[in-house]
């Protein structure tokens, strides 16, 4: 008997010992493993407050659950109508647009757009064949902090064109400020060059012209003009062009050639601060004629009402 219960064992032992049963062992040692580390993994990528702690026991887990989950529920569909009742739609944001837009939108008659849009063609190829290089030539050449001060100093110069259309529109407080910025600037900021007046005083400049102040006075606009190298105007504003002229400086300087290449001067200075933004605006607009008149009639507005 003993030496059978030997056998057996020593059997048992063998068939243990087999590779097909080790492999299974193995197999089962491996999975158990790879679903722990699985477990342990997922649970480290997932949001703590989506873990809930384990229960004390099942009663309680299963009542404090069932309230818990009640509650929740609650407080969540309370938070989804609440966020419904006060957050604006895609559909409420496109109306407030569409809305906005039709408000900004100002009609004026423009009974030229014919010579119109010949006289802008003209004006583009200008701009882009003969402006934007001599311009793009100028910046490089000329260090920013210097044209900056030139644009102060023609900006300072042109101080009686404001200061007088302050004062025809009634605006006292504005042309008391257009004056202390001149006398500052003329003396401190050395003829202009500089602006104390703003960078230490805090006076901003005011920007008033006679084409705003015959608006304020109900002049409209009349019609839509596009000038030649000016670009786009009014007939109000074409008049009130010309009468400013009286009051700046620059027109006064002889002989006449020279006048006009200070004011060419300004213009090229004054662009290089802006090369790229009529490129920008005229690939983004579907009819660009359209869109620089809406623009400038909206801009001219603005102005008015400020």
């Amino acid at each position: 008997m003993a030496d059978s219960r030997k056998n057996d064992m020593k059997l048992q032992m063998d068939s243990i010992g087999s590779p097909q049963v080790l492999a299974l062992v193995v197999l089962v040692i491996v999975t158990a493993g790879c679903a722990v580390s699985d477990k342990t993994r997922n649970s480290s990528l997932t949001p703590s407050f989506l873990l809930s702690p384990a229960p004390a026991s099942a009663d309680a887990s299963r009542d404090g659950g069932q309230e818990s989950r009640g509650a929740s529920a609650n407080k969540d569909n309370i938070a989804d109508a609440n966020e419904e009742a006060t957050e604006p739609t895609a559909e409420d944001d496109f109306d407030l647009l569409e809305e906005e837009f039709a408000e900004g939108m100002v009609e004026v008659a423009d009974p030229l757009e014919g010579l119109n849009r010949i006289m802008f063609g003209i004006n583009d190829i200008l701009y882009f064949w003969v402006a934007k290089p001599v311009t793009q030539v100028y910046k490089g050449v000329v260090p920013e902090p210097v044209r900056i001060s030139v644009d102060n100093f023609f900006h300072n110069l042109t101080t009686p064109i404001r200061f007088v259309n302050c004062h025809l529109q009634g605006k006292v407080y504005s042309a008391d400020i257009e004056l202390k910025r001149f006398l500052i600037n003329t003396t401190s900021g050395i003829l202009g060059f500089g602006d104390p007046a703003r960078d230490k005083k805090g006076l901003e400049p005011v920007e008033e012209d006679l084409g705003q102040t015959l608006a304020v006075h109900g002049f409209g606009n009349g019609f839509y003009m596009v000038l030649p190298l000016l670009g786009p105007s009014t007939l109000r504003d074409s008049l009130g062009l010309v009468g400013d002229q009286f009051l700046n400086p620059v027109r006064y300087v002889e002989p006449w050639e020279v006048s006009i290449g200070i004011s060419g001067a300004r213009a090229v200075n004054e662009d290089s601060f802006h090369i790229g933004e009529y490129e920008t605006f005229k690939s983004s607009a579907i009819d660009p004629y359209v869109a620089m008149r809406q623009a400038y009639i909206q801009y001219r507005t603005k102005q008015i009402k400020e």
